[in-house]
């Protein structure tokens, strides 16, 4: 293991980053999939109101329907099992908000409820990786339906509805498993192969190497937990699975990688047609399943302690500022706040900035339509679905971007129960982004992280275990493709888990000094018996022996 000492205990300087915030980056590859789903689970619910005369009851509906926005990178068999318990969640909170807003009308108090579901849906969902959007869209939802008038007598009708839109919205996203039944594995096979092919082209030492390298690492462990959360094995996953192990390799030891047919390979993924075979050079090749690193969910809910902590006291304190203020919708300032909370407080403040950026824009953009949203509810109906199509196309992009379609979708929902004063609603919700972003950020800053660090020392402990695991297979005669095979997978998230530990504590505050020489030593020397490991598994050309050994050494 490595015996550099630790870096002396300094804080690190706040640091709040300008530069970049607002930059447009490349959309997501599937942006249409959720945009579409979200207009085809809200359109029927809301056109079939319209037709009864009953949008008052909109709202309820919209809280199913948008649950058609989760989980469109999860394989179907996986994708069906998340949209239930989503479903299942939207309705939980939906069900505490309006049982709480029938039993009591204090504005207070149900700030306050609103915070502690605010904490629990942003807990589980970081917990469980349900998103994008994770637990923004719970939030608004639950916390819109705390502050609409409500007796115990209407809660199962408004709940049967949000349930019956919750089904229709399950059906339409699993729909496209009738066309193209193994899209979102040949989708995460082919980001690996692509983010392996960057990194390749960095030759492991060109400019922008280490972050190519990381991504490269993200994506691959994304198609292994894609792949591996299909429970049926199958002639394409194994198909997949082999190319999954090609990109890996290809981290490991970019200098060898052929980044031509690592892109041809993910070019054939597209379609359905045959996946192409990667042809592994090794006898045992049929050991290559990949490793499950899922672990227990009471495992990954501890360190998200913090974050919890900030989310309930940064909501219920926006919430109480913008009633002390004496706005009407003190839940719009609660889902602000909320909406902040990521990795660390560097994150924070970016999600901070675009948040208030992209509201703002978003009611100028209100202001522009609201004279055709007031045309008649048809045109308030489609005007709703326009901007959600909007949301989902843009958002991807920058959030500041999609927060531009969000904000005016928002505000026209408000208007299904009666037309209101544009102005009162432009004022009240540019009043409750600011303190909501204000207060929900110093809430940030106010609940310390200091386990950040722990966590960083916990994974180098982690990747220097793994690393000498493998390098004692290494010196074996006959260690065994299983065996090499789990070390090599071991190892290789070890290093993941480690780059991205370092990363969120690098943006915390109030800590100690990070062991940052550690990580780097840690890192090249993991990365070198990465390659050992391929090389002696039969996946990259053999090489002197003596060379293969002094790689695997730290």
């Amino acid at each position: 293991m490595s015996s550099t000492p630790p870096s002396p205990s300094t804080p690190p300087a706040p640091r709040l980053p300008l530069a970049g915030v607002l930059r447009l980056g490349r959309p997501s590859e599937i942006w249409f999939k959720p945009a579409l789903s979200v207009v085809a689970a809200i359109a029927p619910p809301a056109f079939t109101l319209l037709a009864l005369g009953r949008l008052d009851l909109v709202m309820y509906a919209m809280a199913g329907s948008l649950c058609a926005l989760y989980a469109h990178n999860r394989p179907y068999a996986a994708r069906a099992r998340v949209l239930v318990w989503v479903v299942l969640g939207m309705l939980g909170g939906v069900a505490v908000a309006l049982v709480s807003a029938s039993l009591t009308g204090s504005a207070v108090v149900l700030v306050t409820v609103g915070a502690l579901l605010a904490a629990a849906q942003k807990v589980l969902c970081d917990a469980t990786r349900v998103g994008p959007p994770g637990n923004v869209v719970l939030t608004f939802v639950s916390s819109a339906s705390l502050f609409a008038p409500q007796t115990l007598s209407q809660v199962p009708g408004h709940l049967a509805l949000a349930a019956a839109t919750g089904a229709w919205a399950w059906l339409v996203c699993m729909a496209p498993a009738l066309v193209r039944p193994h899209g979102p594995e040949r989708r995460a096979t082919a980001t690996a192969l692509k983010a392996a092919a960057v990194y390749a082209d960095t030759g492991g030492t060109g400019e922008g190497h280490a972050r190519a390298r990381a991504a490269g690492y993200a994506a691959v462990q994304a198609a292994w937990q894609s792949l591996l959360s299909t429970r049926a094995p199958s002639r394409t996953r194994r198909a997949l699975e082999r190319l999954v192990v090609r990109a890996e390799v290809a981290l490991a030891a970019p200098t060898e990688a052929d980044a031509g047919r690592l892109r041809t390979w993910a070019g054939s993924l597209r379609g359905t047609g045959p996946v192409p075979e990667a042809g592994l050079p090794h006898a045992a090749a049929d050991e290559l399943l990949g490793v499950d690193a899922t672990r227990p969910l009471w495992t990954r809910l501890g360190p998200l302690t913090p974050l919890a902590a900030r989310t309930a006291l940064g909501c219920a304190l926006a919430g109480y500022a913008s009633l002390a203020l004496g706005i009407g919708r003190p839940y719009w300032a609660l889902v602000t706040a909320a909406s902040l909370y990521q990795a660390n407080v560097a994150l924070t403040w970016s999600r901070a900035v675009q948040r208030v950026v992209g509201n703002v824009v978003g009611v100028l953009v209100f202001l522009a339509v609201v004279p055709l949203a007031h045309l008649g509810p048809a045109a308030l109906v489609l005007c709703c679905l326009a901007f959600s199509f909007g949301a989902e196309v843009l958002i991807s992009r920058n959030y500041w971007l999609g927060s531009v379609c969000v904000t005016p979708m928002a505000l026209l929902i408000t208007e299904f129960a009666g037309y209101q004063k544009a102005g009162t609603l432009m004022t009240e919700r540019v009043v409750d982004t600011v303190v909501g972003a204000l207060v929900g950020f110093v809430a940030a800053v106010a609940v310390t992280n200091r386990r950040a660090g722990d966590r960083v020392e916990r994974a180098l402990t982690t990747t220097d275990r793994a690393r000498e695991h493998a390098a004692r297979l290494l010196a074996e005669p006959d260690p065994g493709p299983a065996a090499l095979e789990s070390a090599r997978r071991g190892l290789a998230i070890a290093l993941s888990d480690l780059r991205a530990t370092a990363d969120a504590a690098a943006g915390e505050w109030w800590q100690r000094a990070l062991p940052q020489e550690r990580v780097v030593l840690a890192e090249q020397s993991g990365h070198r018996t990465l390659a050992a490991t391929a090389r002696r598994q039969g996946l990259l050309p053999d090489r002197d022996p003596a060379t293969e050994t002094e790689d695997a050494r730290p």
